[in-house]
């Protein structure tokens, strides 16, 4: 726990569940009917992490606002978890998508915006090659099914609290000891994580050539900065020794892009000058419905392609029955060539940038012992007075009761933050005033834990 003051962070808990109750009494009557089909009322049983004693239900949504059932307006800095970072129901995706739904969905067959969805990524995450899933975590296990191939080894590497979504080798932590153990919360773990994935510290070179000089590991899953403990950004220097290492021992290079696409145009292969072997990306390139790709460069994707049997291409474990479907792919080709230009990252990042000044400035005044950083259009604020360098030390500064008070106290004012974290995300329709929604709600939250 960071914060002292338990009674006062209590006793401003159960103030802000009352104004939570009286202002959502449709939501409540959404909640009790859900409840009898649904474990918490929900679809997804970590939506139950929302702060409040029952889910804010949602009637629509257009760029960076929802309304609720109740009629209340909200600016979302969730943005489903990037999911609608290009902003709820973006008019080019949202014709495009209607438009090929009327022509059919799904044919197990390409489409002229197939090609023209690889040429737009290949054009600006530097890979050539590429394939396309459902989300970004199929398109993971695709590319570890694919480094175990061609390079004949079992194991994978990842950094300590980094996330791939629910790819199962990912779930690995290091214990006190610096062993490998699954980490906590993995529901029905599989065999031992220490069998499938070596685990180190974000931005320990030491670390990293010492697991790959064992020679076992096939490829290195990683996010060029971790975004899912609070952001972690790498030192000057540690991408090029990432590159360096992997190439000296034979890993594959694998960037999850999910989340730091936010960076810019091309993500942070972009803004680091960075030599993947493969890119992933998610969530946030379909426009608002399912979708994933993943790409690799012609050396890879060649030597993936020669250890397959073309009898054999469609049960190997790799794509899925919809996997690269129509509708997909028309949302990718209309999201990444209309919604999420350039134009409309700089727009972003600028807006981002006002709301990270905006907490920096309530945390100064107040001498709040927190601290706040920035990747592109994201932000986040954590619990201790500067920068993590890890994620062990991310996750030391964690406090479960103090991020759910905050995340209440913004929702009763009509922002909602990422449930998991206290991340913000602009879409481009994200305005200054939006923005400064938020900035005058987290000093009220301020003053009320520190004045």
């Amino acid at each position: 726990m960071t914060y002292a003051d338990r009674a006062r962070l209590a006793g401003l808990w159960e103030s802000e569940l009352e104004v939570f109750r009286a202002a959502r009494p449709r939501s409540e009557e959404q909640w009790e009917r859900a409840i009898r089909h649904m474990p918490d009322g929900v679809p997804m049983l970590w939506m139950a992490k929302w702060p409040g004693p029952w889910p804010v239900y949602v009637s629509g949504a257009s760029g960076a606002h929802f309304e609720c059932v109740d009629g209340i307006d909200h600016v979302d800095l969730c943005l489903g978890d990037t999911g609608a970072m290009c902003g709820h129901a973006p008019s080019a995706s949202v014709l495009a998508i209607t438009r090929q739904l009327a022509r059919g969905s799904t044919f197990m067959l390409p489409t002229e915006d197939a090609a023209a969805a690889a040429e737009a990524l290949a054009e600006r995450f530097r890979v050539p090659v590429w394939q396309f899933s459902l989300s970004a975590t199929d398109a993971n296990r695709s590319l570890i099914r694919y480094a175990r191939q061609v390079t004949g080894r079992p194991r994978i590497l990842v950094h300590d609290h980094s996330y791939h979504g629910t790819v199962d080798e990912a779930y690995a932590t290091l214990d006190e000891a610096g062993e490998v153990v699954s980490r906590r919360g993995n529901i029905g773990a599989p065999v031992p994580l220490a069998e499938t994935t070596a685990v180190v510290q974000f931005n320990d070179v030491p670390a990293l050539e010492a697991a790959l000089s064992k020679g076992d590991i096939a490829a290195v899953l990683i996010e060029p900065a971790l975004t899912n403990i609070g952001i972690v950004l790498p030192d000057p220097g540690y991408h090029e020794a990432v590159r360096e290492l992997c190439t000296r021992y034979g890993a594959l290079l694998i960037i999850d892009e999910t989340h730091t696409f936010s960076a810019g145009p091309g993500g942070m292969t972009e803004t680091l000058d960075l030599h993947p072997d493969a890119v992933v990306l998610g969530k946030s390139i379909g426009g608002g419905i399912p979708a994933g790709a993943y790409g690799m460069t012609r050396d890879f994707a060649l030597a993936a392609r020669e250890s397959l049997d073309l009898e054999d291409i469609d049960v190997g474990g790799v794509g899925g029955t919809l996997a690269g479907n129509a509708v997909s792919l028309a949302g990718i080709r209309a999201t990444l060539g209309e919604v999420l230009t350039p134009a409309a990252f700089e727009h972003m990042i600028d807006r981002c940038t006002e709301w990270t000044a905006g907490v920096q400035a309530a945390l100064d005044e107040f001498e709040v012992p927190w601290q706040v950083t920035q990747l592109g259009a994201r932000a986040e604020y954590s619990f201790r007075p500067d920068a993590p360098h890890d994620g062990a030390e991310a996750a030391a500064a964690d406090d479960f009761e103090l991020q759910q008070y905050l995340h209440l106290h913004a929702l009763n004012r009509g922002i909602l933050m990422t449930p998991f974290h206290n991340m913000a995300l602009m879409c481009p329709e994200t305005s200054a005033a939006d923005v400064e929604r938020h900035t005058v709600a987290f000093r009220e939250a301020v003053v009320s834990l520190y004045a």
